[in-house]
């Protein structure tokens, strides 16, 4: 049976959830390369980019090689699969009026007028 535990795990992080998008931009990067990209959205030390990218791997949602002195990371897309296979298919399946609900909502959001609780500016008088 799949131990689904590390995977959950690894992707519960956002940092960890931006290391496997960025991969999935471009595949076979450095972790200098990563460090730079985290940095962008999150203060981050290369030791603490090293760890994330150690979870990921224990998960096998990242294997990396070796060229030369580089270890280079790659994303395995194999375990996000056998997630998707094992818990959300088997719900999109019986999904029919969740999906027309989801769309509804996102249909609703995209035309909300501004709903901050800020008051509506005076309406100008028309003459």
């Amino acid at each position: 049976m799949l131990n689904d535990d590390p995977v959950f795990k690894a992707l519960a992080d956002p940092v960890r959830r931006l290391l496997l998008d960025l991969l999935f931009e471009r595949d076979g990067r450095s972790l200098g390369e990563l460090e730079t990209a985290v940095n962008e959205h999150v203060e981050m030390t290369r030791f603490g980019v090293a760890k994330h990218l150690r979870l990921l791997e224990h998960a096998d949602l990242v294997l990396t090689r070796k060229q030369g002195r580089a270890k280079l990371h790659y994303l395995n897309p194999v375990p996000i699969q056998q997630i998707h296979q094992r818990w959300i298919g088997k719900y999109t399946e019986r999904a029919g009026i969740a999906s027309v609900l989801l769309g509804l909502k996102e249909r609703i959001e995209r035309s909300e007028p501004d709903l901050s609780g800020r008051p509506d500016p005076e309406p100008k008088d028309e003459q």
